[in-house]
């Protein structure tokens, strides 16, 4: 302080040289470098996301709340009043925003890991398609960053196609959150809602289906491959209902980025899981990640690994209003066929062994 007080005391009597002499005696600042700046930035985008995702809504919820306790109760009562007029806004096609979706804070979410989007086929607007997203995860960051976002430039790989990110209807339910979700196209995943997209929006839509869903998430362990999909056709049902072609979607690194505790089945840890799975929809689980400033520490913030999304072939699907149980069964063997076959061709390009396969429960 007493070398700045004496070099500005030198420039108010004219003698620049004490100023100068002043400033090169004052300690150098390190000034971060710009790879470690854009990391940062990185790592805030994919926390803003995962926790919005954890949080946002009963923030909002509980805020909400708080004001019509204070001076600002009017604005609290015009909410309500909104949210009960867009109550069926979520599952009529929602408010998707472009502006929303090119947001720049998705740029850097995408880098952090980085995710990329691969198409192998082209799809045709004329159509109506259901992508099938495996596996979970624990936040599907590969299904958001490329179908509830532009980062990947799902528009420019498959233009005429307008993907609706299908996830739990409760979150539609929370106040703000809601909003935030229909931005980026995202939607219900439930029959009404996906129903208006296949039959009441024309042509070019792609609703995704994480098909694995809740109890999935409880099986992601970084090395492990397997999807959740014997029993699940309701989506395959749909399809034919709707006359809307199959696409399956893997993606390659989504469950290495979190790690997790496996409790084994039978135990108290995973009776509690299901039943909480089944009360509200979606699964505790138990993870971890890397600290925010160390790799070595842990945290929430997911670990840097490679998220490769695969768009498979479509798989042309009639419509058929009452399907039988025999073709519900016929084109699910159809999609399983098709989704092991894009497993095997890739996994070796993306880090995995010629011998690893794709489990199936």
């Amino acid at each position: 302080m007493k070398t700045i007080i004496a070099a500005y005391s030198g420039v108010l009597r004219g003698t620049g040289a004490n100023f100068l002499s002043a400033i090169q005696d004052l300690p150098s600042v390190p000034w971060p470098s710009k790879s470690k700046v854009e990391k940062q930035l990185q790592i805030i985008s994919v926390m803003q996301w995962v926790l919005s995702f954890l949080v946002m809504g009963a923030v909002c919820t509980v805020g909400l709340l708080y004001l019509f306790f204070t001076d600002c109760w009017l604005i609290a009562a015009l909410y309500i009043a909104w949210l009960v007029f867009d109550w069926n806004t979520p599952r009529q096609g929602g408010r998707r925003s472009s502006w929303v979706r090119n947001w720049t804070v998705w740029k850097y979410f995408r880098d952090y890991f980085p995710i990329r989007l691969i198409k192998t086929h082209t799809l045709l607007p004329s159509r109506n398609y259901i992508f099938g997203y495996h596996p979970h995860g624990i936040f599907c960051f590969g299904a958001f960053c490329n179908f509830g976002t532009e980062a990947t430039g799902f528009s420019k790989k498959f233009p005429g196609i307008c993907p609706h990110l299908a996830t739990l209807a409760g979150n539609f339910r929370l106040p703000l959150l809601r909003d935030y979700l229909m931005s980026g196209g995202i939607c219900p995943v439930n029959r009404n809602s996906m129903d208006y997209l296949l039959s009441h929006n024309g042509t070019g839509n792609a609703v995704v289906i994480v098909v694995g869903g809740a109890a999935e998430s409880l099986e992601c362990i970084p090395g492990k491959h397997s999807v959740t999909l014997k029993n699940r056709k309701g989506f395959v049902k749909l399809a034919l209902q709707q006359g809307a072609d199959l696409v399956p979607v893997y993606s390659f690194g989504e469950n290495e980025v979190y790690k997790q505790i496996i409790f084994e089945e039978g135990s108290w840890g995973r009776y509690l899981q299901r039943k909480f799975q089944k009360l509200m929809g979606f699964a505790p689980c138990f993870f971890h990640g890397c600290g925010i400033f160390s790799t070595n520490s842990w945290g929430m913030v997911p670990y840097s690994k490679d998220i490769n999304t695969v768009v498979g072939e479509p798989i042309t699907v009639p419509k058929i209003e009452s399907p039988s149980q025999d073709e519900v069964d016929l084109y699910h063997d159809m999609y399983v066929q098709s989704l092991l076959k894009l497993f095997d061709r890739y996994k070796v390009k993306f880090g995995l062994l010629e011998t690893d396969t794709l489990a199936l429960h």
